[in-house]
């Protein structure tokens, strides 16, 4: 096996591989970083890695400093908190560890510490980005335990308005952490559905990225690899969770899921935000349930792509037979078999659906999703 190793430079400076944990802080004295607050999210507050960490940290001199007030799903008021205690404690910088929520909660509280106005006025709509004081932006350092979300490589982070029970995306480009480790070894302690649910958003993150109907074709090539490496190392990280290889290649599918989604999201995403904003269910679980709906779905405008994409994955059928992995691959990683298992009601379809519509990925979808639309693809999922 090549050694899985590798300093790279797209899209932001990347230290990957096993072991590397240790540099921390010399990530930190790259990006700038005298006096970090590691925020995490509250499971993984109380595990050894976080202990692991916080010692680099003191070591090193960094201090100890630790925010975990973070949910599964983000909320505002998770926001709020760790805004508060970053400038209460004269922090200069954020250590973002975890999945998906420590990520992101971790890159909003770099983002808003140093501004004036409300989170909903960056919202991921036009330019609002531009609203923001870009100088007041503090550095982070991102450390991804999971393989899924690709967070660490993003430049946006998803939050919870607790009033509206809707999932905002907030954006700017410096909203990108300035240094990543990508560590596999931290990845190890997943458990089987955390790392079958995590995989599928790295999968689906590929999916929607290269059936996109914007013009990207760097993107396009980066989402094609990625659903590779997923295709062949998901179902072995899930059933051994002790394998190097394929946490390793796992953690580079995630990456490589959200740097290609810059190209755009859809109808699986939109879908998903609404049923988690409102059941604070596992986004990548969500998505994975969604996904051989939202397919066939987009049939009519994607069966060339998804023809080509099978022949790379040497999947025989072409459209059909992708179906039938997608399905397939679900049952191997024991995912619910509809969204019932999460919490969503048959009752509540219109309500979902309104949300879902307005969602900021649902433009990007092959297909127009209208509201009846939304409707009777939340009607099969459950």
């Amino acid at each position: 096996m090549t050694e899985l190793v590798g300093n790279w430079n797209y899209p932001t400076r990347i230290r990957f591989g096993q072991g590397r944990i240790s540099e921390l802080a010399d990530a930190c004295a790259q990006a700038g970083i005298r006096r970090p607050l590691l925020v995490t999210d509250r499971g993984l507050a109380s595990l050894p890695v976080t202990e692991q960490v916080l010692e680099i940290m003191d070591q090193a001199g960094l201090g100890r400093a630790s925010f975990s007030d973070v949910d599964p799903n983000p909320r505002d008021q998770n926001l709020e908190n760790g805004v508060r205690d970053f400038r209460e404690g004269g922090f200069d910088g954020v250590i973002a560890m975890g999945g998906g929520s420590g990520l992101d909660l971790a890159k909003l509280i770099a983002f808003m510490a140093g501004q004036t106005r409300p989170v909903w006025d960056f919202e991921d709509v036009g330019d609002n980005w531009t609203r923001a004081d870009a100088d007041a932006i503090a550095p982070v350092v991102a450390v991804p335990t999971t393989a899924g979300t690709g967070s660490e490589v993003g430049r946006a982070a998803v939050i919870t308005n607790t009033r509206a029970h809707e999932k905002k995306i907030i954006f700017h480009p410096r909203m990108m952490p300035s240094v990543v480790i990508c560590d596999p070894e931290l990845t190890v302690g997943l458990p089987p559905a955390m790392t079958a649910g995590t995989g599928m958003d790295a999968f689906v993150h590929c999916l929607e990225a290269y059936c996109a109907p914007s013009y990207h074709p760097m993107a396009q090539g980066i989402a094609l690899e990625g659903m590779r490496l997923v295709k062949e190392f998901l179902p072995r990280a899930f059933h051994d969770g002790h394998d190097l290889e394929a946490r390793a290649q796992m953690m580079s599918a995630a990456t490589m899921g959200a740097t290609a989604f810059q190209r755009g999201l859809g109808a699986i995403h939109s879908l998903a935000h609404a049923i988690g904003a409102l059941h604070n269910c596992h986004h990548g679980t969500t998505n994975a349930i969604l996904a051989p709906v939202v397919l066939r779905f987009n049939r009519p405008a994607i069966e060339d792509q998804i023809d080509r994409l099978a022949a790379y994955l040497g999947i025989d059928g072409g459209f059909d037979g992708f179906h039938r992995f997608v399905l397939g691959l679900n049952r191997e990683l024991q995912i619910p078999k509809d969204l019932r298992a999460l919490g969503a009601e048959p009752g509540r379809i219109d309500e979902y659906a309104k949300l879902a519509i307005v969602d900021p990925t649902a433009p990007g979808n092959p297909v127009k999703l209208t509201l009846e639309a939304a409707k009777a693809l939340y009607a099969e999922a459950l």
